[in-house]
């Protein structure tokens, strides 16, 4: 149970006084549908007010407090001039100037013959000092409840800052003093302040070094929300580690018929991997290991060994993808491999229904299927499987811990392998995948050529065309993907059909088109057209981004690449050479470039190698953006900077280690403290594990 002390945090924003439905709307965009949402929204800048000058020393430009003696108000002889009043001290005279006024209002905020207390932007006009639309009027004895410090909040559009700044005060005052669940020693060393008032002084920046997130306040923050992650991912592995695991151990004569058929030998990145997995899984411990490997390192492959262990020990195995057409792929992939070795291999997806449908789930809940490969549909509650061993997930960063859990729950103490072809820097490892092992494939497979990534404007988009006339001639194959615009999958469809129509026009049949809005078997038809018949361009939006595997394709081109992120950028150009023949990506940019986006394009031209990437981009873009946190069951962290606070993410996942290891329960003292934290960060799920223990 939540406790008490943080209820009214969890209360929604319509019960802050001036939140009705619109604005409510406004700030879950913002931060959130929560009064707690509202405290991790933090300001980004400041408006100084303590500047008070004498009229005629008034520094145009700057924000000026300023007391003023009010003279008379001029009404504009017609409505588009503005109204003006005029006000003076000892030193000069101030004209403050309204468009589209509302002459009642300003007549009693700013009656004749009374003095005022006036802020805003002081503007030279000819001879006049003026300020336009001031920002606050007050008398003089209110004038000690105008903040002198004024913080600038990110907004969104329909919220100004005068409504805002009011509503965060409000949300503040809910705020509670909270028992301290930093160790004491720490804190010290540190010189943090105490939990609320550091939230205080997050929101009353007194300075621009106040805005840094190295300040004490932000640094005391930033390291809560990153403790509240390293300790639920800790209670996560602690109760997966306690969860009896069984030994799972095949005698490899399934592995020795398939290693028999394939073309190749197994990198030694590949073997090193297989023997990491094979012992995790032998053991009496539950395996829960990442696999990570670069665009094309071969993970496919071991994936299928590992599940063919799991085979000749008497399991059934299963391996659940992201998107249909990865699905597919991989059925396509294993199917004939796992046929050779006799076995029968089945595809669930969300297009299976009836009959066919009901076929699948009695071979799986039968045993008579060893390997089931599916979307999101293998953890539906109707699928049972008789003896489910092991459990292997495809680019994991698409699915959250708890589908990882769903499908480990079909069977007991099922083993779990996860696989990323997304190369994760080493603090977002720590933060997503910190319950977990690692396995690295570093090797590309043998017959991989390296790809040469050229960067072009725009403008040269009839070379480019030209260019792939080219490349069909010579019977090659092109990827043509099209800009990606922000959420909106309406717009990106739009873009690419407007491209296709282009090429189509002057390329006719052989040019396909993909996109997120097709219904699935129309997007199936043209893959496969393209994989293996007369389509020879396929226009897409990025729906291509994993596992399209067509080794004709040897021209990748992207158009507007200063819109995507490097890891993704490498993602793409991870489809192209994987054939006989050498590959070119080309990086279309619109000028002009931002100094990120140059970085980035830079980047790509230099390097093949999606680790070095990750880590350039997790510098760029920081951890937020760099998978797409929203779809990525990636923790969006809200007060930390992974490239600005990694090193206090060391600090707080050794910190989260020793905790467990003297108090497993949380039941001490700070024990009790550290539950606060993790329902304060909504880490509820990581509470439940201490209960069940």
């Amino acid at each position: 149970m939540r406790p008490e002390v943080l209820y009214p945090l969890f209360q929604p924003v319509t019960n802050l006084p001036g939140v009705g439905a619109r604005n409510a709307k406004f700030l879950e965009t913002l931060a959130g549908p929560e009064i707690h949402h509202l405290l991790w929204h933090l300001p980004s800048g400041i408006i100084d007010r303590r500047y008070s000058p004498k009229v005629a020393e008034a520094i145009s430009g700057r924000i000026a407090t300023l007391t003023l003696q009010v003279d008379q108000h001029r009404k504009p002889p017609q409505k588009r001039l503005p109204y003006k009043v005029f006000c003076s001290d000892e030193s000069g005279t101030l004209t403050l100037v309204f468009f589209h006024a509302h002459s009642d209002y300003l007549k009693k905020s700013l009656p004749e013959g009374e003095t005022r207390v006036v802020s805003g932007k002081v503007e030279q006009f000819g001879q006049e000092i003026q300020i336009t639309h001031p920002d606050h009027i007050c008398t003089l004895e209110e004038r000690d409840q105008m903040q002198a410090v004024e913080p600038v909040y990110p907004l969104t559009q329909g919220l100004s800052l005068k409504v805002l700044g009011k509503i965060l005060r409000a949300a503040l005052k809910s705020a509670p003093e909270l028992p301290e669940w930093i160790d004491e020693s720490y804190l010290n060393q540190q010189k943090w302040p105490a939990w609320h008032p550091a939230l205080m002084s997050g929101h009353a920046p007194e300075d621009e070094k106040s805005l840094e997130p190295t300040s004490l306040a932000r640094s005391r923050l930033a390291y809560d929300e990153l403790l509240a992650n390293q300790l639920a991912l800790a209670l996560v592995r602690a109760n997966m580690r306690r969860l009896k695991g069984r030994s799972i151990e095949g005698d490899s004569s399934l592995c020795r018929k398939v290693l028999d058929t394939l073309p190749y030998a197994l990198t030694s990145s590949q073997e090193t991997a297989l023997t990491e997995i094979k012992t995790d899984m032998s053991s009496d411990d539950r395996m829960m290991r990442l696999l990570q490997g670069d665009v094309g390192s071969g993970k496919t492959v071991v994936a299928l060994m590992v599940m063919l262990g799991a085979v000749e020990a008497g399991y059934q195995t299963a391996i659940m993808a992201p998107t249909e057409i990865l699905a597919r792929q991989h059925f396509e992939t294993i199917e004939p491999l796992a046929k050779a070795a006799g076995l029968e291999v089945v595809l669930l997806t969300g297009r299976n229904k009836g009959k066919p449908r009901d076929a699948i789930l009695e071979k799986l809940a039968s045993g008579a299927a060893h390997i089931a490969i599916g979307t999101h549909a293998l953890f539906q509650d109707d699928v049972e499987f008789e003896n489910l061993g092991l459990a292997v997930i495809d680019e994991q960063h698409r699915f959250g811990v708890h589908q990882r859990l769903t499908l480990a729950a079909k069977g007991s103490a099922v083993d779990m392998l996860v696989m990323t072809a997304t190369p994760i820097p080493r603090t977002l490892m720590l933060t997503a995948y910190g319950d977990m092992d690692v396995s690295r494939l570093l090797e590309k497979p043998a017959g991989r050529k390296p790809i040469d990534t050229r960067v072009l404007p725009l403008e040269r988009l009839d070379n480019v065309v030209d260019a792939i006339r080219r490349t069909l001639n010579e019977g090659s194959k092109v990827f043509w993907v099209c800009p990606l615009v922000e959420e909106s999958e309406v717009i990106d469809a739009a873009a690419a059909e407007e491209r296709y129509d282009h090429l189509k026009h002057l390329f006719g049949d052989r040019v396909g088109l993909v996109h997120g809005r097709m219904k699935g078997p129309e997007k199936d038809a043209v893959m496969e057209a393209f994989a293996k018949g007369n389509v020879d361009i396929l226009v897409s939006t990025t729906v291509v981004e994993v596992g399209v595997d067509v080794p004709e394709a040897t021209v990748m081109v992207i158009e507007h690449a200063e819109r995507f992120g490097l890891a993704q950028l490498h993602q793409l150009r991870g489809r192209i050479g994987r054939g006989e023949r050498p590959s070119t990506c080309l990086l279309l940019y619109a000028p002009p470039l931002t100094e990120t986006a140059r970085a980035r394009l830079k980047i790509l031209r230099e390097t093949n190698d999606g680790f070095v990437i990750a880590e350039e981009d997790l510098r760029l873009r920081g951890a937020g953006e760099l998978l797409g946190t929203r779809q990525s069951g990636l923790p969006e962290f809200r007060l930390a900077d992974l490239t600005i606070h990694g090193e206090l993410l060391a600090t707080a996942r050794d910190d989260a280690a020793l905790i467990l290891s003297k108090d497993p329960e949380l039941k001490d003292k700070r024990g009790q403290a550290l539950r606060t934290l993790l329902y304060l960060f909504e880490r509820d799920a990581a509470v439940k594990f201490l209960q069940s223990g």
